[in-house]
């Protein structure tokens, strides 16, 4: 454990590039597993999260390698090509790679166990096991009580049958997990969803030559539905990927910009992908100066450059319809509306209490422990920001990144430090963020 505290800290200045798109790096890593040939990648997020995603693969009979230029290089083994692993695949911390892995050998003739630190194997894997039963797989959880939960043995299926699938809970990994199962599964498999999530799996598998179509169905009962299908057994040919830097990273130098005066900053490639931007919306319409330049295409992904500036920010009503384009960024959404003039209400925030940690819990409970005005919700939290914020709190983050990033995002604007018990687990997705900040002018410090 590493004892990290942020002090206040005078304008930010520069010109940076945060850690490549998690979401993306995973999906880059399975997608280049599953093609014919080498996979050049390139800006691949380096955090455990990911780290752990290569490992399982390589465990299931990828080759996968850095070269000296920083470069990832993945030799495939084809659809259907997977191996047996010999050992349990341990996955830390990482449910987006525990699930959307767990999608991918659900229609394989093997038999994987995952495995995960406290924090994953406390959170619950039924919403994605369920509908890959349908395919065939069958799962077995030994430690779980009347829920699945990891430890999980997936027995994947021989012959596995196509489905049509609609999602009940907003999910990109459920969607993905289904998605990559529907690779080795003959004939179309269809997910229907209510409400859009991210969508980098369709875009990864567009990339790559994958046969899959999104049909609108028109409205439902409440909203919008979409039918995304896949045709299952295509043949992939391996392509360079270059990892657009990751949104969710972006947001905290964003925020911590927006709140410390005079401050100017450019993060460069950073991925501006539709599902992914309710931050960057949700910001400017509390009156942050924000301006994406440069907008370009990589790996069929959109990416700009964003300037930010301080601001004066007022609170707004954040729609509970935008919470699958920004289900991460809450936590640092919470430190912005700690300053801006008003009320912020956040609602339809359910699934914030099955992440890493009960978010919406540990945010009420250390933002009031830093002065911060906040009334919790069963799902969401109204904050009622102010022109000063004491701090002074010692934060415990439950083995949460984003409480951690979050909270000492917080300590550059409050008139005395924040500390956070343990910044080691910032390493699962933004690995060297305290260098980051510090480069820009914020007053990080730590002790093991």
């Amino acid at each position: 454990m590493t004892h990290l505290t942020s002090s206040k800290a005078s304008a930010l200045s520069g010109h940076v590039k945060v850690p490549g798109d998690k979401s993306i790096s995973h999906r880059a890593l399975i997608m280049g597993t599953l093609a014919i040939g080498q996979s050049r990648i390139s800006g691949l997020l380096e955090g455990e999260d990911v780290m752990n995603t290569a490992h399982a693969l390589a465990a299931m009979g990828a080759d996968i390698s850095q070269d000296k230029k920083g470069d990832w290089l993945v030799y495939g083994v084809g659809v259907g090509g997977l191996c047996q692993a010999e050992n349990p695949l341990e996955m830390g911390n990482s449910g987006t790679g525990a699930r959307l892995i767990m999608g991918l050998v659900s229609t394989t003739p093997h038999k994987t166990t995952f495995t995960g630190d406290r924090s994953l194997s406390s959170r619950p894997m039924g919403r994605v096991t369920d509908p890959l039963e349908k395919f065939g797989a069958e799962f077995h959880s030994p430690d779980s009580q009347g829920g699945m939960t990891l430890p999980i043995t997936v027995t994947g299926i021989i012959d596995p049958l196509p489905i049509e699938y609609e999602v009940p809970v907003p999910s990109a990994q459920v969607k993905s997990a289904i998605l990559l199962a529907a690779l080795n599964t003959p004939g179309k498999t269809t997910v229907i969803e209510k409400t859009p999530t991210r969508d980098h799996t369709e875009r990864m598998f567009e990339h790559l030559g994958v046969e899959i179509t999104t049909e609108d169905l028109g409205h439902g009962p409440h909203n919008k539905r979409t039918a995304i299908t896949v045709t299952g057994h295509p043949e992939l040919t391996a392509r360079d990927m270059i990892i657009p830097t990751d949104p969710s990273s972006a947001a905290f130098a964003t925020v911590a910009a927006l709140i410390t005066e005079g401050s100017d900053i450019t993060l460069e490639n950073v991925g501006i992908n539709p599902s992914r931007t309710g931050i960057f919306t949700t910001l400017k319409e509390m009156g942050a100066d924000i301006s994406f330049q440069n907008p370009r295409l990589e790996c069929g992904e959109p990416v700009a450059d964003i300037r930010v500036r301080y601001s004066a920010l007022k609170g707004v009503s954040v729609p509970p319809s935008r919470a699958p384009s920004m289900i991460d960024e809450y936590p640092i959404l919470c430190i912005a509306a700690s300053f801006a003039q008003g009320q912020t209400v956040m609602s339809g925030l359910e699934e914030l209490r099955v992440k890493e940690s009960d978010r919406i819990a540990v945010m009420v409970k250390g933002l009031k422990a830093c002065g911060v005005s906040v009334i919790e919700q069963e799902d969401g939290m109204t904050l009622t920001g102010q022109a000063t914020i004491t701090g002074g709190a010692q934060i415990k983050t439950h083995l949460d990144h984003r409480i951690a990033m979050a909270f000492l995002t917080l300590g550059m604007a409050t008139d005395h430090p924040i500390g956070v018990d343990d910044g080691a687990v910032i390493e699962t997705s933004f690995p060297g963020f305290c260098d980051l900040m510090n480069s820009l002018g914020a007053n990080i410090t730590g002790e093991t």
